[in-house]
């Protein structure tokens, strides 16, 4: 692990509702991608799930990945999974863009096949996006407080 990026009060607030083995998976996996990609930076929702968006820029357009977290569950999505190239065929889903790896344990993402795809969503956001953000390695929440 590299240099840790604290959770933003505002989303630890609602992490610490989860189950402990949720939190710990979903840390370790923020983990790896902010390694992968220390200048990215973190968005942060909470709609119907509780959510880490990772982008080239400030804007939720230019994201490369997600960890919605569930009730019972995470995953690590890919904003547009439909237009990476997915040799291994790790990514599920049916939608028009997002596709989606389920992440039960560490061995789902902390691998070689992940790495690479989580680089790949990086280079594609970096060339799709329109222009070059200023801002860089920021937590950003948009969590609404009530």
């Amino acid at each position: 692990m590299k240099n840790t990026r604290p959770i933003h009060p505002d989303f630890r607030f609602l992490l610490e509702m989860k189950d402990k083995s949720l939190i710990e998976l979903f840390t370790g996996l923020r983990q790896f991608i902010l390694d992968l990609h220390p200048a990215g930076n973190e968005l942060l929702y909470h709609t119907h799930a509780l959510t880490a968006v990772f982008s080239v820029s400030d804007k939720l357009a230019d994201a490369y990945c997600m960890i919605p977290i569930y009730t019972n569950h995470l995953n690590l999505g890919f904003n547009k999974g439909t237009l990476l190239k997915d040799p291994a065929k790790l990514l599920t889903g049916t939608g028009n863009l997002i596709r989606h790896i389920d992440v039960k344990e560490v061995k789902d993402y902390n691998n070689a096949r992940v790495k690479a795809l989580v680089k790949e969503a990086i280079q594609f956001a970096i060339k799709d996006m329109d222009k070059p953000s200023k801002a860089t390695g920021m937590t950003l929440s948009k969590i609404k407080k009530n």
